[in-house]
């Protein structure tokens, strides 16, 4: 990847950020900086979709900033900023509400496996998140968003979004962003739950891994983690079966920056008591560096604080410059 592709990506400030948050995106973001532009937002615009309380907000904000330094990112390389900062979001956002289709958003599944039986009740910030997320991605002419299972949909809307703003317009405005998928990466299910994704939200503290564990959090944590009682096996087929078992296997893999086949044929044949201990000490040493890090960083929010004012002004200029031509191409004055 050369230097004039440019990455866009985003974290919600919703809480503690988990094991999946590593895994699924930080590890990554830090690994693109070296590729290719840059820039990370804090979307604290997606995080308002449901309520929050305003000083969790706030602080949930500068602990993801936290997050974003700690796992290494270098704001010397990457613009970090937080979305709301930056008008050009919900105004690009109204402008591609305008563009995008309702009976596209209501093909997409997050929302409904979000709201379940209560639509009626779902904020209209909700639904139309999607739009939102085309515009974070298409207002800085971003050229590649590194995704999960999860949000391939989403970038698929963005692509839909931008080819009909092009066709409508007559302009070849935006770049058509391609996704960026980590290979090897699986996506990182609850330790209670294998068929559940890692989650903030999950009541059970059991069922993830907070990147501000104690090494003896994580410890009891993976100890008690659901497995199997049998035999590691030597093949995907049988453990596609123990969706448990298969997590931990995933886990192990992707923190070990090493290929499924050679974690197998490791552990294979042997107890998950040992997979477990394993694993534990993994974790301890990657993340429970990270962790320190961010608490030390918590100690000092002015400079977190410095750092977000840094990235928006370096982030205003791109934005500012983009919308320009976009109102101008709509009929703007």
């Amino acid at each position: 990847m050369n230097k004039k592709k440019l990455v866009f990506s985003g974290v919600q400030p919703t809480g503690n950020l988990h094991l999946g948050n590593y895994l699924g995106a930080l590890k990554n973001f830090v690994k693109l900086q070296d590729e290719a532009e840059c820039i990370y937002c804090v979307v604290d615009l997606h995080a308002i979709t449901v309520f929050q309380d305003p000083s969790d907000l706030k602080n949930n904000i500068l602990e993801t900033t936290a997050g974003f330094l700690a796992t290494g990112l270098d704001y010397k390389k990457s613009i970090i900023f937080n979305q709301s900062s930056v008008s050009g979001h919900a105004e690009l956002g109204w402008i591609l509400n305008c563009v995008s289709k309702v009976g596209w958003l209501n093909r997409m599944t997050q929302f409904k496996d979000k709201v379940g039986k209560d639509k009626e009740k779902a904020s209209v910030g909700l639904y139309i998140y999607p739009n939102l997320m085309a515009a974070d991605i298409l207002l800085y002419k971003s050229t590649h968003v590194p995704v999960g299972a999860d949000q391939k949909q989403h970038l698929e809307l963005c692509r839909d979004i931008a080819q009909k703003f092009n066709a409508d317009f007559k302009k070849n405005l935006f770049p058509i962003p391609e996704p960026l998928i980590q290979k090897e990466m699986s996506r990182v299910m609850s330790l209670r739950d294998g068929m559940a994704k890692m989650s903030k939200s999950d009541e059970s503290n059991y069922s993830r891994i907070d990147l501000k564990d104690s090494a003896d959090e994580i410890i009891k944590k993976v100890k008690k983690a659901k497995s199997d009682s049998s035999s590691i096996p030597d093949n995907l087929k049988v453990l596609s079966e123990k969706p448990e078992a298969l997590n931990l296997i995933n886990i192990y893999t992707s923190l070990s920056d090493r290929s499924f086949d050679q974690t197998i044929n490791e552990f294979k044949g042997k107890d998950y008591s040992h997979l477990k201990n394993k694993l534990s000490e993994l974790l301890v040493e990657v993340i429970c560096p990270v962790g320190k890090e961010i608490k030390k960083l918590l100690e000092d929010k002015s400079f977190l604080e410095k750092i977000l004012r840094e990235g928006t002004e370096k982030a205003k200029v791109i934005a500012e410059r983009n919308l320009k031509e976009i109102k101008n191409v709509v009929g703007f004055f």
